[in-house]
């Protein structure tokens, strides 16, 4: 590893939800700072009335770049971006100011990690109505971040240490799926994988397997024919294209499978298909990355969590294993700040 600590910019989130307590409960690591640079981009008077649900204390340094941070373990170092009331701000009440300070907090990040000022994006938990609330008509953080990125060309990887999986379809109806599948859009989907986990996991020869659409996937047939008509297509012109990728297998057995290691990353058909078994496994320690886009996103694998914001009770788990993933990739990508 180079001698340098990227500087990883943490998106709050939504700032009535967890996020505020779990960077504060995250970045009481060492670990975490012996890593990289984290930069806390939100609310610092969100930051202060997390400290007491969490009975931490730390110094909060509040500056206007990422270049003034002093980037050290019991001092928090936030580019704050919003000023809520705090007579108007409730944990697990959202509202229009909220839903806005949550969607300024992403976009200034993502101009920020174009720039090239900091490495990284990590962000916390959204809500989608509260965005949507605002005036926002995004799906989540994955269509946000395309869209500012200028990115047509992208997908949702999940991944913990013993299983990754990527998504074709994300936010969408079961009933319009296998609508919407072509062997253009799993062949991308193969394509995109393989690249990430190449340049940015380092694995110089990825195993990709790909998951079937139906029960059995397909069985020859007999319980949908989307396997034979789409899906092995598109495994057969990646493995001319050089990707070693196998399938299409069935879903039941598959994911026993890859989590034992036989695979780097399954590519799945649609949402719960792969976040099923992922969650079973990574519940706590679960990270989302995007993959596709001109910079480094991860974040953790979980929402808001509403019921208990402002208890203190949230488990920063996943977004310990958010900021380390997002360090490893941009170490991986020769980060220059």
């Amino acid at each position: 590893m180079k001698n340098i600590r990227p500087v990883i910019g943490i998106t709050m989130g939504d700032p009535v939800g967890i996020g505020p307590e779990i960077i504060l409960l995250a970045l009481r690591e060492t670990s975490i700072f012996n890593m990289c640079r984290p930069l806390v981009i939100g609310d610092e008077q969100r930051l202060q009335a997390a400290m007491q649900c969490v009975e931490s204390h730390f110094a909060i340094n509040t500056i206007q770049t990422p270049d003034q941070g002093v980037y050290k373990c019991g001092c928090i170092d936030v580019i704050s971006l919003s000023k809520l009331d705090s007579i108007k701000t409730f944990w697990g009440k959202p509202t229009v100011q909220t839903g806005k300070a949550m969607v300024g907090y992403i976009t200034a990040a993502i101009d920020m990690a174009t720039r090239g000022s900091i490495a990284a994006i990590v962000t916390c938990p959204i809500n989608k109505m509260a965005m949507k609330m605002a005036g926002f008509n995004y799906n989540g953080h994955t269509e946000l971040l395309a869209e500012h990125t200028k990115t047509e060309k992208y997908a949702m990887m999940l991944a913990g240490n013993k299983l990754r999986v990527v998504l074709v379809t994300i936010h969408m109806p079961l009933r319009e799926v296998a609508a919407f599948l072509s062997t253009d859009k799993i062949l991308q989907t193969i394509r995109i994988t393989w690249n990430a986990l190449y340049k940015r996991f380092g694995l110089k020869k990825p195993r990709i397997a790909v998951a079937g659409l139906n029960p059995h996937a397909g069985e020859g047939g007999m319980f949908g024919d989307e396997e034979e008509n789409i899906i092995a297509p598109a495994i057969h012109l990646a493995g001319k294209e050089g990707f070693n990728v196998s399938g299409p297998f069935p879903p039941d057995t598959l994911f026993y499978y890859a989590a034992k290691g036989d695979y780097d990353a399954v590519v799945c058909m649609y949402h719960d298909q792969g976040l099923i078994p992922f969650k079973m496994l990574h519940f706590s320690d679960g990270v989302n990355t995007t993959l596709g886009l001109p910079i480094i996103r991860t974040s953790v694998d979980h929402g808001t969590a509403y019921d208990i914001a402002g208890t203190g009770k949230a488990d920063p788990g996943s977004l310990a294993a958010a900021i380390n993933m997002a360090a490893k990739q941009a170490i991986q990508a020769g980060c220059k700040v």
